[in-house]
């Protein structure tokens, strides 16, 4: 297993991540999975003997069932050299301040957490999406308390645009609190956003990109073929929203060419899907989880496939977004003076046309 530093923090990640929203099966979260405690601590025990060291969750995750789960098959004392991460800001009650990004609302979220997982303190903490009512420099500085309490090590963001991690970013350093040291987004060959803002960004800024639903929610695994129905037991035949698919045609086309490229080399079509994830820029970690011990020892294999640049030209070329404003103005126009966070995004393109 690869360790690499999450973002410009001293910490060290495991390239993949166990994540943990198939466990718990509570409310809509039964349509990912169900696994209880036996599940979990099997997943637990079975990633830290492939070497990963982190483990991701949420409280909104089964409504706190899956961090309860967690500190039942754990009894509140991680592996030597385990970490945790968690999240907040999804609803957790019916009353009007149960949710948000308010101070409130964030160290009561904490504190509960550290309580259903049993530890003193969480490695890293993450907003799980922006809060438009609750000023930021009051969100950065309920972060900054809790780091300086000994609750939380580490903090990120998840699912913020770019001009709101930004914005954070840059009231971290004005007010001289703890500033974010990753951002957790939705990143994969369907879904290549991020590569607009959210990748030239982390590069930027210094942050670890740690990516959620790698295999675009099982779409990416190579079950789902073209004019071929949905496999029994996906989350997509559940009614699963995520991701939504814009282009049906094109995402049949990034499987095509993940099977042929996994048929070349023995393995899955999710191992390629990961692999190529894994060389992408700013990426520090990559969060997979399974419905069975079977899908996780097959993502955990991800972490060893080793991609030619050939394999790679060919999933970029077919996953290849399409270049939006201001970005086709500046490769046209602004090529001699790119910088190395512009060229991220722009330089496959100049590569491709010029």
């Amino acid at each position: 297993m690869e360790y690499r530093r999450l973002g410009n923090s001293g910490l060290k990640v495991s390239a993949l991540t166990l994540g943990t929203m198939t466990y718990g099966g509570r409310g809509n979260f039964a349509k990912v999975g169900a696994g209880g405690v036996a599940e979990v601590s099997r997943a637990i025990d079975l990633s830290a003997d492939h070497g990963v060291n982190l483990i991701d969750t949420a409280d909104i995750y089964s409504f706190g069932h899956c961090e309860e789960l967690i500190g039942e098959a754990t009894g509140g004392k991680l592996k030597d050299g385990m970490l945790i991460a968690t999240k907040a800001r999804f609803p957790m009650g019916e009353g009007p301040n149960d949710q948000g990004l308010s101070r409130h609302h964030l160290i009561r979220a904490c504190e509960a957490s550290l309580r259903r997982l049993r530890i003193d303190t969480i490695d890293l903490y993450q907003l799980h999406e922006r809060d438009g009512q609750t000023p930021l420099e009051e969100t950065m500085e309920a972060l900054d308390s809790l780091v300086r309490a000994g609750k939380v090590r580490y903090v990120g963001c998840s699912n913020f645009s770019g001009w709101h991690v930004m914005k954070a970013m840059e009231i971290a350093r004005r007010d001289g609190r703890i500033p974010f040291v990753s951002q957790q987004i939705h990143y994969t060959l369907q879904a290549r956003e991020a590569e607009y803002e959210l990748i030239p960004i982390s590069l930027d800024q210094g942050l670890g990109v740690m990516v959620w639903s790698p295999l675009a929610g099982g779409l990416l695994s190579g079950k789902h073929r073209r004019n071929v129905a949905a496999p029994q037991g996906t989350r997509q035949l559940a009614g699963w929203p995520e991701p939504p698919i814009a282009d049906e045609g094109k995402l049949f086309d990034i499987v095509e060419e993940l099977v042929a490229v996994a048929e070349a080399h023995g393995v899955s079509a999710a191992q390629v899907a990961l692999a190529w994830l894994l060389g992408r820029p700013a990426v520090s970690t990559i969060i997979v989880g399974a419905r069975t011990e079977a899908q996780l020892k097959d993502n955990l294999a991800a972490a060893d496939l080793k991609l030619t640049a050939e394999d790679r030209a060919r999933l970029d070329k077919v996953s290849q977004p399409v270049l939006l404003y201001p970005y086709w103005h500046q490769k046209q126009t602004a090529s001699a003076r790119l910088s190395p966070e512009d060229l991220s995004l722009i330089g496959p393109y100049l590569k491709s046309t010029d």
